[in-house]
């Protein structure tokens, strides 16, 4: 089993993001559709919630759709306007000793990861793993402000954007810790989620969002996948989320523990998963240092770095598991 990594500098949408969303769409558009198209809101609405909560997004959107040949389903979907319910894990830290980077692991499927590490120049320079087209699953911005997301470790959905965009539109139009927690507190989501925040001054916090009440800002340094407490029993014992958290916390409050110490701790258990099989295994460790303007995309055995100085495009193949046999090595 493998993760594939495409570092694609490309600062507005045209050829290289066109290529990849005619390989995606079909699949996308699968999942889309997975609760029944009537499910999902029509254009209009999409397109004019859009407007009103991220209206400096919509000459990137208006660009999006004319790739995706104005096809009526892909807008709607590209909106991110009350998409099906999803889920990940993901653990994260803001890290303060040294040079403050926010490190993180994302836990998924590896079939549904885009496979993206982007650079962009939307509103301002964003450098960010791609989701769901355009969204991201974490990044940070020239200003040295980075944002991650962790799923919040609820049932509920309502009402909302898919998270990824939000991730986009904070690194998009926000500087700084406070500017972005008060832009997620204010955009509506569809799902519960956890984000931590850091800005290049060190200064860090963990916004809790849901779709059934207002936000939450924690400035604690560590999220995993619940929030206050946790609420679905099944999921927290399946992913560990309390475990992870205690060593999380733990970490923090080691004094002899260095960044580069942290970041060994995110390669192994308990904040790294090998169950890719049952859609939470770790398909990447990101570390992001606000003050270089620096990330480090991490494997056990593979690293690559990019930043605004320096982005280099090149392409990432990582074994997640090895095939034994018939069967997959844990």
């Amino acid at each position: 089993m493998y993760v594939h990594l495409k570092l694609v500098k490309e600062p507005w949408p045209s050829d290289r993001w066109q290529t990849f969303f005619d390989r995606a769409w079909p699949l996308f558009k699968i999942w889309y559709e997975s609760e029944g198209l009537d499910k999902r809101p029509d254009l209009v609405t999409c397109r004019s919630l859009l407007e009103l909560h991220m209206p400096e997004l919509i000459p990137v959107y208006n660009t999006l759709c004319r790739i995706a040949k104005e096809d009526d389903v892909a807008s709607r979907f590209l909106s991110m306007w009350c998409p099906p319910p999803y889920m990940a894990g993901c653990s994260q830290v803001a890290w303060t000793k040294g040079s403050p980077t926010l490190i993180r692991n994302y836990d998924f499927d590896p079939r549904f990861f885009d496979g993206r590490l982007r650079y962009t120049e939307y509103c301002k320079p964003v450098i960010g793993v791609q989701d769901s087209g355009w969204g991201l699953l974490d990044g940070m911005n020239a200003d040295g402000l980075a944002v991650a997301l962790a799923f919040g470790g609820r049932k509920v959905s309502g009402t909302g954007f898919g998270i990824p965009l939000l991730i986009r539109y904070v690194l998009e139009t926000c500087s700084d810790v406070d500017e972005a927690c008060a832009t997620l507190a204010r955009v509506p989501v569809h799902m519960g989620y956890n984000v931590t925040v850091m800005d290049k001054s060190g200064k860090y916090a963990t916004v809790y969002l849901n779709p059934d009440r207002p936000a939450v800002v924690i400035y604690q340094a560590v999220a995993t996948n619940h929030q206050h407490q946790v609420e679905w029993d099944e999921y927290a014992a399946f992913t560990h989320t309390i475990e992870r958290k205690h060593f999380l916390e733990s970490c923090v409050a080691d004094p002899k523990l260095t960044r580069a110490a942290m970041i060994k701790q995110f390669l192994k258990p308990p904040l790294y998963s090998q169950q890719y099989l049952r859609g939470f295994g770790t398909l990447y460790t990101a570390a992001y240092d606000v003050t270089k303007g620096r990330v480090q995309i991490i494997w056990p055995e593979k690293q690559v770095e990019a930043s605004f100085k320096r982005f280099e495009e090149q392409d990432v193949e990582v074994v997640l598991l090895k095939p034994v046999g018939r069967y997959l090595a844990k």
